[in-house]
This record gives structure tokens, C-alpha cells and sequence, in this order.
């Protein structure tokens, strides 16, 4: 008698040894990536708070966008640009930005902004979190504000990030510094330098060079590695 053997494969499963799992601490997720455990997501009704007065002097976000050096015709990505703090600052700059969230709810806040201010350069994208819908190859410029420590799945979307980047762009991490001890941020909301490499090393980035001129944060200019 023949016997016939029913082999069932399950499709989109995706299993990685870069996380593993933990009892979640009061800002985390319990998800670890590399010795470090992912901090929760701030919701969109935290919108309020990205837009404090007192961010101007605590972040200094006008040294940010000038340590960019933005030219014109330069295309830039505000990733996790929420309330759209950045955006509104980067689109005078070039000739267009991609504002990408996962938050549809971020991005009504976002387009609402955009439009109040009659800034039409801005091309808004609902992303997933493991694809930031960007095109492929297309990218001068991404930036992250205080975003990368929450990501859920950082190495799918920094592979993500490096298809979407043109050669010689550069993605651009901004964190608040772990190495300061006075700094008075949740433990998770802050990276050190050596952590940010590491991970980022994994994704296929090198460090291009630093700006070292925030008050609290690290602000680390990242480019494709050579192959």
C-alpha cells in the first residue's frame, strides 16, 4: 500500500534570529534586538507634545535641519514624521519630501498642517511596520527624530530604507545621548553611539560622520557600506 504524506508549508512566517523576547519593562515592548529591548510607540495623542514650545530650545531642531546642508533639488524622507515638525521646517528646503508614518491618524495631523501652511511639496505615505512604501532608489536624504528606538521591526525597515536611498545619500539618526547619565529620558528613549553602529552596522550602513552641536542628542549621518 502506498502511503502518501501531506507536507504543509506556512506562508508568511517569518522567523529571525535578531529579536528575542522578554517580560516587557514599563517603556518596552519586551522585544530585543541586539541587547536592546524596543521602546513602546508614542500614539498620535502625543501629537501635542512633538509640538512644545519649549522643544525649540531643548532639541534645537534649527541646528538639525542646518546640519543637513539641504539643497534644493534634494529629496527628502521625514520618517516617523508625525505631528510634522520636521516637515514643515525640511519642505522650504528641496524640492520635495516624503512624509512617512504608520499612524494614519499622524498623518491626517500631518496633511492638515501642510495644507494650513500652504506647503505643497510634501508627499505623504501610510507605512507598515515593516515597509516605509518609499520608492526604490529615489532618497537623498532620511531622517529620523527620535524615532529609530521604536521601531518594531528595525531591520526589516532599515532594509527596507536602504533600497529607497540613492547612492550617497545619507540616513540620518537623531537620539537622545545614553552616555549622559543627567539626561532626564526614559531609559529607552536614549542610544548610545556604540548601540546605534552596531544595529545599524547589521543593516548594511556605515557612519559617515557626526554632528556633535544638540544640546541632548546624537545626530549621526549614515551612508550604504561599500560592497
Amino acid at each position: 500500500m502506498k502511503r502518501f504524506y501531506l507536507i504543509i508549508f506556512v506562508i508568511g512566517y517569518t522567523y529571525s534570529q535578531d529579536y528575542s523576547y522578554i517580560t516587557p519593562t514599563r517603556d518596552g515592548i519586551g522585544k530585543v534586538y541586539m541587547g536592546r529591548e524596543i521602546s513602546k510607540v508614542m500614539g498620535h495623542m502625543g501629537a501635542p507634545w512633538l509640538e512644545r514650545s519649549t522643544r525649540e530650545v531643548e532639541e534645537r531642531p534649527d541646528l538639525v535641519v542646518n546640519a543637513l546642508k539641504l539643497n534644493k533639488t534634494d529629496i527628502v524622507a521625514d520618517f516617523g514624521a508625525g505631528s510634522g515638525y520636521f516637515t514643515k521646517r525640511l519642505a522650504p528646503l528641496c524640492s520635495l519630501v516624503y512624509a512617512v508614518d504608520i499612524q494614519k491618524e499622524m498623518i491626517d495631523i500631518n496633511q492638515k498642517k501642510m495644507k494650513s501652511l500652504k506647503i505643497n511639496n510634501v508627499d505623504f505615505r501610510l507605512g507598515s511596520i515593516k515597509k516605509t512604501n518609499l520608492p526604490k532608489e529615489s532618497i537623498d536624504y532620511l531622517i529620523m527624530v527620535d524615532v529609530y528606538h521604536e521601531l518594531e521591526y528595525p531591520y526589516e525597515i532599515m532594509k527596507d530604507i536602504y533600497q529607497a536611498m540613492k547612492n550617497g545619500g545619507s540616513v540620518v539618526l537623531v537620539e537622545y545621548r545614553k552616555e549622559d547619565p543627567k539626561l532626564m529620558i526614559k531609559p529607552l528613549h536614549k542610544m548610545s553611539i556604540k548601540q546605534i553602529r552596531k544595529e545599524m552596522e547589521h543593516s548594511g550602513f556605515e557612519l559617515n560622520r557626526s554632528y556633535k552641536k544638540l544640546p541632548r542628542q546624537h545626530m549621526l549621518f549614515f551612508n550604504k557600506k561599500n560592497n
